[in-house]
């Protein structure tokens, strides 16, 4: 591409691309396109986007294209690579000059020169560098600052290479630059106080600018630039004046008003400052050693006494927090138990921290953390009046709660407490002493004390453990705080509940369940939807905990289980319908059976708030598991649901619906529990199985789900099922056979087993397809055992159950390896008596044996020769499966099964399903479970003596070992 020529050209299509009219913007873009691959195309660009006289939008596209061409084209492996020529003439154009006018452009060429750099710096680009350092010190303002934005740009790139070559190029940088880096920063932020004392505003800014460029740079180079930069004066030394210049800016906080552009970039430096400390601290926290005493100083004396006043702000108090926890609970700050074993580091930093974290330090920081933090806002209360739903969510823990400085103090006084738990306990237990009894409500200073004072108890719950009666304090003192029913009380009652549920899991005594139903039950009432949220948070982690027995809770099943309904009808945030159906859900997991009489309000709600919530995906994933549990509550019931139900399961599961990517998981589930207490088959719940081709060739993480599926149908109705879905299914699995993983191929197989279980005759011929493979697997020797078991288990089943396919199968194969039957069959046999011990279930060793005695009576002289192994192989298994009965001395076959008994079921047991009691009759019919092995082995024996005559069978059972031998006499002898 001529560049003098294309210049117009280009510069056409990009003014095109400009354009808000999409008949001439896609084909611009696509002519763009056209010519990313076009030699001399980037030099265009470079050209365009460096002439400040054209249209701004047009040079930005410019760059944009520029720098999406380096991602596609500029490593030298890549197809349609640039010339080395044309990235040498690039590499020196982008540095010619640093003048660019918009902020915006002069960013992304920043971000592009960064690029470049990563690829070539400093082997093809060793200029680069030396160019950037003369510019800086250009004092030129725009000039200059532009050289300090790439500089910028470049070291942070460099700076997050991983590779340890890099790392060592890296390093070799920083120690080359850190000198000059460190004199530019001191240089700009001296700058910036003199021009800020001198009441130089405009000035004040662009230096402050400059100074946080230059400090993001020093940022870089001080925390990856050094192995031990410990050893390094200067960054200990510019990490020590970090203090000092941070109470410098703080200082410039005072006169200037929240709003203004320099005290928005004010705060944007004196955060910066503190991130290079909690950077260092994290990744050298060995260095930061002599920093610690430092650290916890400045930390505490601005977050905790009244030098802070005036001058603080959250994101600073967060991070001063930060760096204080990070400090306690460093690991590397903590000696070992044997004093003896410990670092000498470890000893120093710990000696350090307890010098410093005294009792009257502790007990500062303890009070004000409580006392002052953990205070509600003017704004949380604003909130909790005008947005209840909204302030529910928040304080439990919502996205934007995460980032405010609520979080930050109540997990520093966790890790504060966790460490310092002997000092702190006095100083809260007295702090809850002082509040002991209700509260004037005319007094709401004490009312938010005392919440702050009970949130701190439910936090340190564990820690207050051994020194709080929470079942003494329940009965005397929060029970009666429960009881106020004024409005301004509110503030208590939503504590006092919020704190009984931190302690359910802790301590709390069986026995005042009962009285804490009673509770709930009222407070579900309340006038206040906040308490009735917070409640309903209560209720669910009270039937959550291991203790909770559902006798006690049954008494007021009813009442709280509609109270709940109306809760949710209530709530209109989609948030907080999710929380709300997570407790409805956790009640009806907990309860079982219990729930049938009471969910018929919810039943015919939930059709509408799935309806409701078709752009709440993640509200119709909390449906989707209310409804499994209630699938589970109700069992066979669950078939009324059926017209919500399986729409619900065919959208879920649908991989060509867009939703799918948030319900598939939870849809699955869903589709299965319905199988398993489906009391028969639907032809709409046959239907949804054209959902399944599609999610196994995902062959996704649920893959294993979609199995468990596949054989609930089985159960469910083997005979409609394979006649509709055999042939598909059968395709599907010889596709996943061939690049499946092992568990894969043994999820295959246990289907297959299933089926043939279910029906002998119509599995084997259904899938014939698969058989060879598993034939093959056992003459060759499979490896793997797990496959191996499966293999011989599916073999086992056809050759008991369906012995004329098993004799055509082994025709067929007998074929494919060019032998004879009998040399194929008794190379199978061996194998099977040689892989036995890769057998594990005591089910599938049994059927073993069953189906290798099947092959008796018999005059064929190769089963003869292995009779040997197959007695082998069935005195194993009467070890296995032969128990002794106490009252009768007799043996019995443990694994025999003779009626169908329907399980009695506890009220903390879960009953079992209708797929249950489907394998429990299957099993009636299987002879793994209807035919005693003792007598089948005696019966086989006894027809095969028949057959061969006393003296013949003499000789064939001296074939089998005298101990083998007598192991089995002693078994039959038993009968």
């Amino acid at each position: 591409m001529d560049i003098q020529s294309a210049s117009s050209v280009v510069l056409q299509a990009l003014t095109q691309a400009t354009s808000q009219d999409t008949a001439v913007l896609k084909p611009a873009e696509e002519q763009l396109k056209q010519w990313e691959t076009q030699p001399g195309f980037y030099s265009v660009l470079l050209n365009i986007f460096t002439n400040h006289s054209l249209d701004v939008n047009v040079r930005f596209l410019a760059v944009l294209y520029f720098k999406n061409g380096i991602d596609r084209y500029w490593r030298r492996v890549a197809p349609n690579a640039l010339s080395e020529e044309e990235k040498t003439s690039l590499r020196a154009g982008l540095v010619t000059n640093f003048n660019e006018p918009v902020n915006q452009i002069a960013t992304q060429i920043a971000v592009l020169i960064a690029k470049v750099a990563r690829l070539d710096c400093p082997r093809q680009w060793p200029e680069l560098i030396p160019i950037l350092l003369e510019a800086v010190k250009v004092q030129d303002g725009l000039p200059q600052h532009r050289a300090l934005l790439t500089f910028y740009h470049v070291t942070k790139t460099l700076a997050s290479k991983r590779l340890a070559n890099d790392k060592r190029l890296f390093q070799d940088l920083a120690a080359g630059i850190y000198s000059f880096a460190c004199s530019l920063w001191n240089h700009h932020t001296d700058c910036f106080l003199q021009q800020v004392y001198a009441g130089d505003q405009e000035a004040a800014l662009a230096s402050l600018e400059r100074t946080l460029l230059s400090l993001k740079v020093l940022r870089k180079l001080t925390v990856h630039g050094f192995i031990e930069p410990n050893q390094n004066m200067e960054v200990m030394g510019f990490l020590s004046s970090v203090f000092d210049r941070l109470k410098q800016f703080l200082e410039c906080c005072r006169p200037v008003q929240p709003g203004n552009v320099c005290r928005e970039k004010l705060e944007k430096t004196i955060i910066l400052f503190t991130k290079t400390l909690l950077d260092f601290l994290e990744y050298h926290p060995c260095p930061f050693i002599p920093l610690i005493q430092r650290s916890l100083e400045f930390a505490v004396s601005y977050v905790f006494t009244e030098m802070g006043e005036g001058v603080v702000f959250e994101r600073f108090i967060v991070q001063c927090m930060n760096l204080i926890k990070m400090i306690v609970k460093n690991d590397a700050y903590k000696p070992n138990k044997n004093i003896e074993d410990s670092k000498p580091e470890s000893l120093e930093a710990h000696k350090i921290k307890t010098a410093f974290f005294t009792h009257p330090t502790l007990t500062e920081i303890g009070r004000r953390l409580v006392s002052h933090y953990f205070l509600l806002t003017e704004e949380e209360l604003t909130m909790w009046e005008e947005d209840p739903e909204g302030f529910a969510v928040e304080e439990g823990g919502g996205d934007s709660w995460k980032y405010s400085l609520r979080p930050c103090t109540e997990v520093l006084f966790l890790d504060i407490f966790h460490n310092y738990s002997q000092t702190l306990t006095p100083v809260l237990l007295e702090m809850v002493q002082n509040l002991q009894g209700p509260t004037n409500v005319e007094e709401p200073v004490q009312l938010l004390m005392k919440d702050a004072v009970y949130n701190a108890v439910g936090l340190a719950a564990y820690e207050l453990f051994d020194s709080v009666d929470f079942d003494v304090w329940f009965k005397n003192q929060l029970l009666a705080e429960l009881q106020v029913t004024h409005n301004r009380y509110k503030l208590i009652r939503r504590r006092v509940i919020w704190l009984i549920g931190r302690w359910i899991s802790v301590k709390f005594k069986s026995d005042l369940r009962p009285v804490l139903y009673e509770v709930i039950l009222n407070l579900m009432q309340d006038p206040d939807l906040v308490v009735r949220i917070e409640t309903a948070t209560t209720l669910k982690l009270t039937v959550d905990d291991f203790e909770f027995r559902t006798e006690q809770f049954l008494p007021y099943l009813e009442s709280i289980f509609g109270l709940l309904f109306q809760l949710l009808q209530q709530v209109t945030e989609c948030d907080t319908k999710m929380q709300v159906l997570h407790v409805i859900s956790c009640v009806i997991e907990r309860v079982h059976i219990q729930i049938r009489p009471y969910v018929g309000c919810l039943v015919q709600y939930l059709p509408l708030l799935w309806k409701q919530s078709e752009e709440h995906n993640m509200l119709r994933c909390a449906i989707l598991t209310t409804l499994i549990h209630l699938v589970q509550g109700l069992g066979a019931e669950s078939k009324n649901l059926y017209p919500f139900l399986l729409p619900v399961i065919q959208l879920s599961t649908d991989v060509s619906q867009p939703p799918h990517v948030y319900l598939l998981e939870d849809g699955l589930e869903l589709w299965l529990v319905t199988l398993e207490n489906s009391p028969a088959i639907t032809p709409e719940l046959l239907r949804i199985f054209q959902n399944m081709s599609p999610l196994l060739e995902m062959s996704s993480e649920n893959v294993r789900t979609c199995f468990q599926i596949i054989k609930a149908y089985i159960y469910l109705s083997a005979t409609d099922f394979l006649q509709s879905y055999a042939e598909g299914l059968c395709k599907s699995f010889c596709e996943m056979m061939k690049d499946i993983t092992m568990e894969g191929q043994v999820q295959v197989l246990k289907v297959v087993e299933i089926v043939l279980k279910v029906s002998p005759v119509l599995g084997s011929h259904m899938f014939q397809p698969l058989l060879p493979a598993v034939f093959r697997g056992i003459v060759e020797g499979e490896r793997y055992p797990v496959v191996m078991s499966t293999y011989l288990g599916v073999t086992g089943r056809i050759l008991l159950q369906n012995s004329s396919f098993f004799s055509a199968l082994l025709q067929q194969m007998a074929q494919e390896f060019q032998q004879e039957m009998d040399q194929l069959l008794g190379s199978v046999i061996e194998m099977w008596v040689d892989r036995m011990d890769n057998i594990t279930q005591p089910e599938r060793r049994k059927l073993s044996s069953l189906a290798l005695l099947s092959l008796l009576p018999s005059d064929n002289s190769v089963i003869q020769d292995k009779f040997c192994g197959i007695i082998n192989i069935c005195v194993e298994a009467l070890h296995d499966v032969m128990t002794e009965d106490s009252e009768t001395g007799s043996l019995r076959d443990c694994m025999l099964m003779t009626h169908f008994e329907e399980p009695k079921v506890t009220d903390d047991e879960e009953p079992a399903t209708e797929q249950d009691k489907r394998k429990k009759l299957l099993a009636l019919e299987d002879p793994v479970h209807s035919v005693s092995l003792q007598q089948f082995v005696y019966e086989k024996l006894k027809a095969q003596q028949m057959m061969m005559g006393d003296q013949g069978f003499q000789a064939l059972m001296e074939t089998v070992d005298t101990e083998i031998v007598s192991q089995l006499q002693e078994f039959l002898q038993r009968l």
